[in-house]
């Protein structure tokens, strides 16, 4: 995949000593605002200026940016400062002009994603441009629908692509305001290993106080970047203001940040590290054989119950399976959010197998 081999080897020119930081305000509120913030960010490790100048919200009523106004100050932040300029884009219309206003980073944001329509419209626009363009993740766990946008772009020979991590939506009460789900993410490193990968933490956490681990976990899994939503006034912010840090703190936590080493040179690690991985490929394997050796348990139980005339879903004995796993999960230093969703997942097969039982 060239065009993200393009993409690397921009991040690599650029010399950095940590990985790429984009930050800036969720939205662009005023041109005094964008310019104190691009002013702030330029004494920290931060690359790029983001904003949003479009801001599509889940429900109207809510400030939804200021429109092409905006493209101007991000361009004149950019004089003052030298910071790259990004921002987000939904349609051919403000693709246009994003262009006309010199943007060098344009992203697709996660509700834009789930469209092939749309995502392809944008495509057409960015006919082999030699801009930086990001795909966000669509907000539902669907990795196919982020490769197909991937794809989309690569069809369209855009020179220099990447993917944000933004986490998913799912109607489970959780920690954060989107799942991270890693494992979507490390599925799509794995397909396409040059595709640069940025952390977008604050759309993940939601609230300002796990930022922090959210981006120490990107840097863990070799994460190329961070996208972390700035304002030097966050709870004044017009939009999504508990999810925001000042320029100081982005600052304070770049430097608390540890990176890493990718891989290892020395025998002695890559000795140790091939064990441990051993290791777990040993106890995934006795994992599945122990779920199939349920699943057995399941159909007889399912074939009793055909016999008797017994209800599937016995909620009692649910209820109690769950509490147990809970505590025996707070022994092992496992989560009770981890055991309800894995627990959840067998329970639910376990019906599969028990209806189909009782169907035969």
């Amino acid at each position: 995949m060239e065009n993200t081999k393009s993409l690397r080897n921009w991040l690599s020119a650029m010399e950095l000593s940590h990985p790429l930081v984009i930050a800036g305000p969720c939205s662009a509120e005023t041109e005094e605002q964008v310019l104190k913030i691009a002013h702030q960010l330029k004494q920290t490790d931060a690359t790029v200026l983001r904003a949003g100048i479009w801001k599509p919200r889940t429900r109207p009523g809510n400030f939804e940016g200021v429109g092409a106004l905006g493209l101007k100050w991000l361009q004149k932040a950019k004089q003052e400062t030298g910071l790259i300029t990004a921002t987000e884009v939904a349609n051919a219309n403000h693709v246009d002009l994003a262009l006309k206003h010199d943007v060098d980073i344009l992203w697709v944001g996660a509700r834009t994603t789930v469209s092939p329509f749309i995502v392809q419209e944008i495509a057409d626009a960015l006919k082999g441009t030699d801009k930086i363009v990001l795909v966000k993740n669509p907000v539902n766990p669907d990795l196919a629908l982020w490769l197909g946008a991937v794809e989309r772009f690569y069809a369209s020979d855009v020179k220099k692509l990447g993917v944000i991590h933004r986490g998913f939506s799912t109607y489970e009460k959780t920690r954060y305001r989107n799942n991270p789900e890693w494992q979507i993410p490390i599925d799509l490193q794995n397909k396409f290993p040059d595709l640069p990968l940025i952390l977008d933490p604050s759309h993940i956490a939601g609230r300002r106080d796990i930022i922090f681990e959210l981006c120490q976990t990107a840097l863990d899994l070799n994460y190329d970047g961070l996208m972390v939503e700035t304002h030097y006034d966050p709870d004044n912010a017009w939009s999504d203001a508990a999810q925001q840090i000042t320029p100081a703190t982005l600052d304070k936590m770049t430097v608390d940040l540890r990176i890493r080493k990718q891989e290892g040179d020395a025998v002695e690690f890559n000795n140790k590290l091939a064990t441990l991985r051993t290791q777990i490929d040993v106890i995934d394997r006795q994992l599945i054989d122990s779920l199939g050796n349920r699943m057995r348990i399941a159909d007889k139980i399912g074939l009793l119950k055909k016999k008797n005339n017994v209800a599937i879903l016995q909620t009692k004995r649910w209820n109690e399976i769950l509490g147990k796993m809970i505590l025996e999960g707070e022994e092992n230093n496992l989560s009770e959010e981890f055991i309800l969703k894995i627990y959840k997942a067998i329970h639910q097969e376990s019906i599969n197998h028990q209806k189909k039982v009782i169907n035969e």
